[in-house]
């Protein structure tokens, strides 16, 4: 398994876009308590789960099969005639510590609203099906996420007397994208979004990714990156000779001895090892340590500067300190970088497997939406060794979806979404320049009502988390920035 950061499981096939919201693994579910509630005590805990009831299946009015949904609310703000805020889950288990911080309870606090957050279908506690075969999958999508949305808008308003109030919705990452196209496509149920950090355009190939941490570590070191380029491209070099397996193994500290029969075994330790750089840079200097998720100090700069350090040895040594570093920082006895381990984690089906906390979930909505693949195809990144094929063949291993069904997947989605040619009003697309995901966001102003708000400096959904001292000048002013949109278009 690749380094959890975050309690959440973390695919080898695509970086999960990991993220903003919903990190830290919880407990296993504790039973559902159906939706019929209309009048809610206002001494209810922002932690306390709440369940409401949906469709299996949006689109197919002779399946009448329903499940119970997880969500949350926090009516400390909540002002009469003021606004309702519904932050959306991701591709994780929906955080409750979300329902005590963040920028939007801030901007919550101002307005007068009342906040709710939905857990995504299959992640976390909402599990619509009783296993996660491939053919219960199919009722894993972002179109039948956008629904869930709906309809839980809808009964909301209904149950609750919130029907003529204006909702505003807000998510980062994956559930950025959601948000921007929940306005996009329910337009008279959803007033206006807040879509940080979104990946609105999807690609099968997504060399790019690599390509921005390649400018965020030079950003600290010019050095860096080609330090990193020369580690990978020796490990990539050492595996060609059986005789290096011993000391490799003994560097980066494995869980058992390095096996390379195929080229899907060498793809999966160098994208496992290149990882810890990944991680870092998405998340540079986030403060999500307020919720203890990361809480550590591994930066851009710790990290360059442990890849300047010669006294460590050679760039290949000094990569082996990393990882040796990231394995301590989070409490990890030793790197399990098998390939066939990592396959029969992500081919158990059970909701009690190792990769039930959201890799199987995920990596199943690139194959059959998105793609996303952070492939070495691209000459101007510092890694070595995981093409694209490794990444499309996996889709194969792991749910039967052929290359081709992928790209067509892909372009289906671009088609019904509309890509970065966003037609809508009212949603700000904040995005961090130092986030690899910018790359496929929106970071110019569509038109004044669909304007981007591109903060240098910061990471992968930066703008959303609690405001703190250190925080640079440009990331104030963004947030102040998203409060006077959300009061100009909550206005009368």
């Amino acid at each position: 398994m690749a380094l959890q950061t975050t309690g959440l499981f973390v695919s080898n096939v695509t970086l999960l876009l990991l993220f903003c919201l919903f990190v830290g693994a919880e407990g296993q579910f504790k039973g559902f308590r159906r939706f019929n509630v209309v009048q809610v005590s206002s001494q209810r805990s922002e932690s306390e789960e709440l369940w409401f009831t949906q469709k299996l299946d949006h689109f197919n009015g002779a399946d009448s099969r329903e499940w119970k949904q997880r969500y949350f609310v926090n009516e400390a703000y909540h002002r009469p005639g003021g606004p309702v805020f519904l932050m959306i889950g991701g591709e994780g288990p929906a955080n409750p510590a979300w329902m005590q911080s963040g920028s939007w309870l801030t901007y919550a606090e101002k307005l007068g609203a009342l906040c709710l957050m939905l857990e995504h279908r299959f992640y976390g506690k909402s599990h619509p099906t009783t296993d996660l075969s491939t053919d219960n999958l199919r009722f894993l999508s972002s179109r039948q996420a956008l629904a869930d949305l709906a309809h839980f808008r809808t009964g909301m308003a209904e149950a609750r007397g919130l029907s003529d109030r204006k909702w505003v919705a807000f998510g980062g990452s994956y559930p950025g994208s959601l948000a921007a196209w929940f306005r996009l496509k329910y337009p008279h149920l959803v007033h206006a979004s807040a879509a940080t950090s979104a990946p609105v355009y999807a690609t099968v190939n997504f060399p790019e990714y690599l390509e921005v941490v390649w400018r965020s570590l030079a950003s600290e070191n010019s050095e860096c990156p080609i330090m990193v380029k020369k580690a990978s491209d020796t490990i990539m070099e050492r595996l060609k000779d059986p005789k290096t397996y011993d000391n490799i193994t003994k560097d980066f500290n494995l869980c058992s001895k390095l096996q390379i029969q195929t080229e899907m075994d060498s793809a999966y330790f160098l994208e496992t090892l290149a990882g810890n750089f990944m991680d870092v840079v998405q998340y540079n200097e986030d403060n999500r340590g307020f919720e203890g998720a990361l809480g550590t100090n591994i930066t851009i700069k710790v990290l360059c500067g442990v890849m300047s350090d010669t006294s460590l040895g050679d760039p290949y040594a000094r990569y082996a300190a990393v990882a040796r570093l990231m394995m301590d920082t989070f409490s990890i006895k030793c790197l399990d970088a098998s390939f066939n381990s990592y396959v029969k984690e992500m081919t158990n089906a059970s909701w009690d497997g190792p990769a039930a906390g959201g890799g199987r979930q995920w990596v199943y909505q690139t194959c059959t939406e998105f793609g996303f693949y952070q492939s070495t195809d691209s000459p101007n990144q510092p890694f070595t060794g995981f093409p694209l094929v490794y990444h499309v063949k996996q889709c194969a291993d792991f749910y039967n979806v052929s290359a081709e069904q992928l790209a067509e997947a892909v372009a289906q989605t671009n088609e019904y979404y509309g890509g970065y040619d966003i037609r809508s009003t009212r949603i700000v697309l904040p995005n961090g320049s130092i986030d690899p995901w910018h790359a496929l966001g929106v970071t110019q102003d569509i038109t004044p009502d669909l304007p981007a708000v591109f903060i240098k400096g910061t990471a992968h959904c930066a703008n959303m988390y609690p405001a703190r001292s250190e925080d640079l000048p440009q990331l104030a002013l963004a947030r102040d920035h998203i409060f006077l949109l959300l009061q100009k278009w909550l206005k009368p």
